[in-house]
């Protein structure tokens, strides 16, 4: 699936992995509230703990380490206001 062809809003769970990784690293908090949205609590845990990895160890490049800081900013006020 294409993301040109992703519904706004789609909440299905057939996300190939590197959809997932593209719209959670997006830096578009709908699009990476959508995405985790689609997984189930213990992939969300995982997600986020990989997050933290990327946002806090050498080996990773400028802009996948920002990519992964707005992705957890965008979780983390989502899970405040929930």
């Amino acid at each position: 699936m294409s993301k040109a062809s992703r519904q706004p809003g789609y909440s299905g769970r057939s996300l190939s992995l590197e959809l997932l990784w593209d719209e959670i690293l997006s830096r578009q908090p709908d699009t990476i509230r959508s995405a985790f949205s689609t997984l189930d609590p213990g992939d969300q845990q995982a997600v986020l703990a990989h997050l933290k990895r990327m946002a806090s160890e050498d080996g990773w490049q400028a802009e996948q380490r920002t990519s992964a800081t707005v992705a957890m900013q965008v979780l983390e006020d989502q899970s405040r206001q929930e």
